[in-house]
């Protein structure tokens, strides 16, 4: 694997499968360094996190430790129903935390059956519990899609000019719906931040990350410039190509 270093964040690039070896092991790292009781893991959406979930699933990656005192949400969701095939949690839960046996109280969906305002407080307070006032999470993964949004974060959103300082929102996406997010506040809360981008489709995108003007709201994952420091991005050689 080869790495970069960059305003946002270190850029390790692989194959697939050492990608998704990559995540799992600097996610076990720092688990081993927090030693923590509660360890708090977020996944995110997209292809790319459904097909980690099954490889995670099959090789049995995750030890027993690690799956002992972790609990486990997604960093943002849709306002869909769990059992619904666009449910980010939903997806995580049915691919990979149920065929691991991760027990119930250790899996913290975003409260969707609440309205959007709500189920973003009742999500905050949830993530204080478990992760301690002022706190993200211990390992927040993130994708990034083709137009370089991340979380939910698109283009203009309102949560790259104010988040008030919270570190979870609800925001109503124009054509999307309502999305429920980790905030650019909760971002530089957090501790390890995995992002992942594999194929030719993302190329484009990392490359205006890292070369174009410093925009968020043109070019929403330049956000995680503001916590660079703790920011991996595990991208295949094909997503690589143009940086």
């Amino acid at each position: 694997m080869n790495e970069h270093s960059t305003d946002y964040g270190r850029i390790i690039v692989g194959t697939r499968d050492q990608v998704f070896e990559k995540a799992v092991a600097l996610a076990i790292t720092e688990h081993a360094a927090k030693k923590s009781r509660n360890f708090t893991w977020a996944f995110t959406g997209g292809s790319t996190p459904q097909d980690w979930y099954r490889w995670v699933a099959s090789t049995k990656a995750l030890p027993a430790g690690m799956l002992a005192n972790t609990h486990f949400t997604v960093s943002d969701e849709r306002h869909v129903l769990l059992d619904s095939d666009q449910s980010n949690f939903g997806n995580a839960e049915r691919l990979m935390l149920e065929p691991l046996g991760v027990p119930v109280e250790h899996r913290h969906p975003w409260m969707v059956a609440y309205q959007p305002l709500a189920a973003a407080e009742a999500y905050r307070r949830t993530m204080m519990i478990l992760a301690g006032p002022g706190k993200g999470y211990d390992v927040c993964f993130l994708g990034m899609g083709d137009d370089a949004h991340t979380a939910s974060f698109f283009s203009g959103s309102p949560l790259l000019k104010d988040d008030g300082n919270l570190p979870f929102a609800a925001v109503e996406v124009p054509g999307k719906g309502w999305r429920l997010t980790i905030t650019p506040a909760g971002l530089r809360a957090c501790g390890l931040i995995v992002v992942t981008a594999l194929g030719a489709g993302k190329a484009e995108a990392l490359r205006r990350v890292l070369h174009d003007p410093f925009d968020p709201l043109k070019v929403p994952a330049q956000i995680l410039q503001t916590c660079a420091d703790r920011v991996v991005w595990l991208v295949d050689e094909a997503a690589a190509s143009r940086i």
